[in-house]
């Protein structure tokens, strides 16, 4: 469903990317983690289309969608939940929810309000609370509550355990579970978190400067002893 070819991207002349081949088909999570400053953001943002990719393509359902406007890319079924969350502080829930909505159908607004709702109780109870006040977990769970809004097909996850005590996080990580499960949604997961991502996902990549340096099942990349002992084993995401 979501295909990245030989991409290379970057910020004036830093290049961060150097030629990424990844692939997220239909009804899987797929998760890329690496160490902070391996271009986890970097790509995400390159598919949304800011930046520009300097070299290579994005592909979604088989369209190029590599020089398409970000706001043409999210109607086309693409939305993304940002590092650091980056809700509108000043705006109550349910105004959050409704700009998520923007890129969405109208004619659904009701049912998709209802389904996020009903996944996220916590926010039913605060709509009419600013987000800037919401604890950091109650700020995820309206991110992608807002990204869920627009009724994508593929839900991108900018590192969603980032800042988060254990419990809160592997409360996000049951989210996401069930929206993949009960809704089918293609998921495609940045993460720090090795341990988490991994133990969710159905494939995962591995990043180092800017390149994918691995592949392979979930299960097979929490088993790979060099990702154990870089990851998991007092390495990135091991206390996460």
């Amino acid at each position: 469903m979501l295909a990245v070819e030989n991409l290379h991207s970057g910020y004036g002349r830093i290049q961060a990317l150097h030629g990424i081949d990844v692939e997220v088909r239909q009804g899987e999570i797929v998760t890329l983690i690496g160490a902070n400053g391996a271009g986890k953001t970097t790509l995400l943002m390159t598919i949304c289309g800011a930046p520009r990719a300097s070299k290579g393509r994005v592909l979604l359902d088989g369209q190029d969608i590599t020089q398409m406007p970000m706001h043409q890319i999210a109607r086309l079924g693409l939305a993304h939940s940002p590092e650091g969350r980056r809700i509108f502080g000043r705006m109550s829930v349910l105004e959050n929810l409704q700009m998520g909505a923007v890129a969405g159908d109208p004619a659904h607004y009701a049912e998709d309000l209802d389904k996020v709702l009903g996944l996220f109780p916590r926010l039913r109870e605060r709509l009419n609370q600013r987000g800037g006040t919401l604890s950091g977990g109650e700020q995820q769970m309206l991110a992608i509550g807002r990204a869920l809004m627009s009724r994508p097909r593929v839900l991108l996850l900018d590192e969603p355990s980032l800042g988060l005590a254990p419990l809160v996080v592997r409360h996000i990580f049951d989210l996401i579970r069930q929206i993949n499960q009960d809704q089918g949604m293609t998921v495609f997961l940045v993460e720090q978190n090795a341990h988490h991502a991994l133990k969710l996902a159905h494939r995962g990549y591995v990043l180092v400067n800017g390149r994918v340096t691995l592949a392979g099942t979930g299960a097979e990349l929490l088993a790979n002893p060099e990702i154990r002992a870089h990851y998991l084993e007092g390495g990135h995401g091991a206390t996460a």
